[in-house]
């Protein structure tokens, strides 16, 4: 069974920095595209990053110049590292295997003073 498992999330007051994690059991990552999506409140999910098989990346403006995604395919995870953090940055984070569309359960993000 295909899993992925995000950590990491919590409350952070503006400015500051959280680092995502995205644990993947089923399935080896290193051939696989791995995306973050967030979910804020009354909102449509929305992409955030997209890292490619070679670590080719690709963001979304919303975090483009504060997040930064990497991976670790010997420990079969995903990071989502965040500094600056905005109040709009108050979302539930997921990660997505891109082309099977398998999504982890989220992990909720608070940005608040």
């Amino acid at each position: 069974q295909v899993q992925l498992v995000e950590s990491g999330g919590g409350l952070v007051q503006p400015g500051g920095s959280l680092r995502l994690s995205c644990a993947a059991s089923g399935i080896s990552i290193s051939p696989q595209a791995m995306e973050w999506y967030r979910q804020a409140p009354g909102k449509e999910r929305e992409w955030v990053v997209i890292i490619g098989v070679a670590g080719d990346t690709s963001y979304a403006n919303l975090a483009k110049g504060r997040f930064t995604i990497s991976r670790d395919n010997a420990k079969n995870t995903i990071t989502l590292q965040m500094n600056n953090l905005e109040i709009e940055d108050t979302a539930v984070y997921y990660c997505k295997i891109r082309v099977i569309g398998v999504w982890g359960q989220g992990t909720q993000v608070t940005v608040s003073s």
